[in-house]
Order: C-alpha cells, then structure tokens, then sequence
C-alpha cells in the first residue's frame, strides 16, 4: 500500500475523486492510498502471468484483466486494483460505469517491497471477503517463487508453494497448471530467454 492517506472520505467521494483522477488510488476504510508505479520486473511479471493465464483460459468462459480494473471487496469500504484478475462466468460490475469488478474468482498480486506485507496480510484479508474469490496468487519479483492459497469448501484457505524452474502453481479451482519457467520467462534478472 502506497503511503500518504488521505483520510476521512465516504466511498461516493473517493470514487469522484478517483473517476476523475490522472493516477490510480486505492480505499481502504476511509483513507485514499496513491498507488506508485512499479518496476520493470514487476510489470513484466503482471503481463506475464497475465498472458499465462488468458493462454490456459482461452476456451473457457473466464476473462484476464490486470491493473487498471477496480475491485469493489466491499461496498463504502474498500475498493483497490489487484495486479490480475480472473472473472469466470461474466463480470459483474458494481454500477453502471462498468469500472469496478465484484466477482473475480481468482486475484493476483507481484510482490513489491513497498507492497508485500500489505498483501501478505490486510489485503489478503479483505480479498477473504469476497464470496467467488477462490484462489489467491503472490508472485515474487526477486525469485522463481509463487505462492497461492485456495479456497476449501469449509472456507479456511490452503497454502501452497512452488519453486525454482521445474515449479507448477497448480490452479485447482480453474483447473489450471502454470509452469514458473513459462510465468518467469524473460523476466529481468529472474527467467530464461
């Protein structure tokens, strides 16, 4: 989460705010986050996996977007911009502006220094929030490592790992495998011409 809150807003004034706004921010509870721009890898990561995932989607009836679409977790709460996002079935759109998706079924985030804890914790708990939210990805920048939780019938979510180039994030509710060698390919720093 970026620094510099703005606090003390209602959702109707955040979302004029940022309807009308040159740069993306994130709400949480009241406070409007700016969001900064990210690194070269980051950004090669987010299209990557993206493009990964639209590839094992294709027939499927699930569309891939990734940074600019909002994501309402909860009305007049909060409302952020996940790296990607997966909607299976349709998107359903919060009004009629067609801006904010409230039904991803799986939300990835790349892993910034700046970001991770957030992620790891708080942000995670408010994707918690979201009924279709099955699966949740985090996509490490500085190593060939994703990690993912899904969602278990109980509700608790189950974590999973995968490292290094032989590594699969195995995507059990979309019924998809993504090698890390294909997600990590020609990466900065990181992947494989």
């Amino acid at each position: 989460m970026a620094a510099n809150p703005s606090p003390n807003l209602t959702a109707a004034e955040y979302l004029a705010l940022e309807r009308a706004a040159t740069f993306r921010s994130e709400f949480v509870n009241g406070e409007m986050f700016a969001m900064s721009g990210g690194l070269y890898p980051h950004g090669q990561l987010i299209s990557r996996f993206s493009r990964e995932l639209e590839d094992a989607l294709e027939d499927r009836p699930c569309t891939v977007t990734v940074s600019d679409v909002r994501l309402q977790v909860a009305a007049d709460a909060t409302y952020v911009y996940p790296d990607v996002m997966v909607v299976c079935g349709g998107p359903a759109f919060a009004d009629g502006l067609r801006d904010m998706i409230t039904n991803p079924s799986l939300v990835v985030e790349v892993l910034s220094p700046s970001t991770e804890a957030w992620d790891r914790g708080s942000k995670f708990a408010q994707y918690r929030k979201v009924a279709s939210l099955h699966e949740y990805v985090l996509v490490s920048p500085d190593a060939l490592r994703v990690e993912w939780f899904t969602r278990e019938a109980n509700g608790s979510w189950a974590y999973r790992a995968a490292e290094g180039p032989p590594g699969i994030c195995r995507l059990e509710r979309l019924g998809v495998d993504l090698p890390l060698a294909r997600i990590y390919r020609k990466v900065e720093g990181l992947g494989a011409a």
